[in-house]
C-alpha cells in the first residue's frame, strides 16, 4: 500500500527534484502550492520509482493527481488504482491533468479513461516580455494606468523580504475585511495559505515584491518557478482603489523576474476558480494561452 503522508518543509528537495524534471508550467505540481494549500486540500504525498504521487480532497472527496516524474507511469498508476480501491474511492479520478499527461494516458491505457475539462482550473499564461512593457494594442490600457500611477505618486518596488511581511500582512488584513462580501469562502482559505507562505517564506524559496506609495504599501506579490522558463504568480494584492496599483504590481515583479533569470518567458497567474470578477481581471493582460487541465475518470467496467 502507498505510504502517503502529510507534507512538511523536509519534503522540498526530492518534491522539487521530481518537479522540475517534469518541467511543466502547470502551478499544480510546485512545492509552494502543494505546502501553503494544505489548509483547502489536504494533501497527501508519497513517492516510488520516480515518481511523486498525490492524494488530496477536492469538493470534499478524496481524489488522486497525475503522478509527476521521469519513472515507468503504469506502475504509479497501478498503485494509486489499487489503493484507491481499496479504500472504496470510485470512480478512480485523476485531477490537474494537462494535455501532456492526457496523451501519456491514452498511450499507456487506450480507452480506458475518459475525460472532462476543468474550466475552473486552467491557468492563465503570459508572455513575461508583454508583462513587462505592456506593448501593443490590446495592453495599452495597462500600460496608460501605469503612466498616471508614476506620474502621480512617488513609488518604489522592492524585492520582498521577511522585515516587509508584517506589514504587507497588515494590508492583506484590511484588503480581506474589504472584499469578504465579495470573495465568499474563498477568501478564507486565500488568507490562510498567504499567511502560511509568509510564515516559511525563505524555506519555501518564494519570490516577490512589494509596491510603495511614500511609506505604505499598496500592493504586494509572491510565487516561485514552475520550471526553467515559467514563474508562477502564486499570490498578488493591491489596493483597488487606487488607479494603477494592479497593474504597476505586476508589470514591476515581471522586470525584477527578467532581470534575474535570463530563461524566463513565461508567467503563470494561475487559475481564475470560476470567479467571474477574476476572470475578466485575468483576461484583461491578455494570455498567451490557458493551460487546459482535466480529469480523467476511470471508464472500465
Amino acid at each position: 500500500m502507498i505510504p502517503f503522508k502529510t507534507v512538511t518543509l523536509c519534503d522540498k528537495h526530492w518534491i522539487d527534484e521530481i518537479v522540475m524534471a517534469e518541467g511543466s508550467r502547470s502551478a499544480d505540481y510546485n512545492f509552494g502550492n502543494i505546502y501553503i494549500w494544505d489548509n483547502r486540500y489536504k494533501q497527501l504525498v508519497a513517492r516510488t520509482e520516480g515518481r511523486m504521487l498525490t492524494k488530496l480532497r477536492y469538493a470534499g472527496k478524496p481524489t488522486f493527481v497525475f503522478p509527476i516524474g521521469t519513472g515507468p507511469l503504469r506502475p504509479a498508476i497501478e498503485a494509486l488504482r489499487e489503493y484507491a480501491c481499496a479504500h472504496g474511492y470510485e470512480p478512480f479520478c485523476l485531477r490537474g491533468i494537462t494535455e501532456e499527461h492526457r496523451a501519456l494516458l491514452e498511450q499507456e491505457y487506450p480507452g480506458c479513461f475518459a475525460f472532462s475539462e476543468d474550466t475552473d482550473n486552467a491557468d492563465y499564461i503570459y508572455e513575461a516580455e508583454k508583462l513587462a512593457t505592456y506593448s501593443g494594442k490590446a495592453l495599452h490600457g495597462k500600460k496608460n494606468h501605469c503612466n498616471r500611477f508614476e506620474a502621480e505618486n512617488d513609488w518604489r518596488f522592492v524585492p520582498l523580504t521577511r522585515e516587509l511581511i508584517p506589514g504587507c500582512l497588515d494590508m492583506l488584513d484590511v484588503w480581506s475585511e474589504e472584499n469578504a462580501e465579495r470573495l465568499e469562502k474563498s477568501i478564507v482559505y486565500e488568507h490562510t495559505a498567504i499567511v502560511r507562505a509568509f510564515a516559511a517564506f525563505e524555506k519555501l524559496g518564494l519570490e516577490g515584491g512589494v509596491l510603495y506609495v511614500g511609506d505604505r504599501i499598496v500592493g504586494f506579490t509572491l510565487g516561485e518557478l514552475a520550471c526553467e522558463d515559467t514563474f508562477d504568480v502564486h499570490f498578488e494584492k493591491a489596493e483597488g482603489s487606487l488607479n494603477g496599483a494592479y497593474p504597476m504590481t505586476c508589470r514591476e515583479l515581471t522586470r525584477m523576474l527578467m532581470a534575474k533569470y535570463p530563461s524566463l518567458r513565461y508567467i503563470n497567474r494561475e487559475d481564475d476558480m470560476g470567479i467571474e470578477a477574476l476572470r475578466r481581471s485575468k483576461e484583461s493582460y491578455k494570455p498567451v494561452y490557458l493551460l487546459k487541465k482535466y480529469t480523467a475518470t476511470w471508464s472500465v467496467i
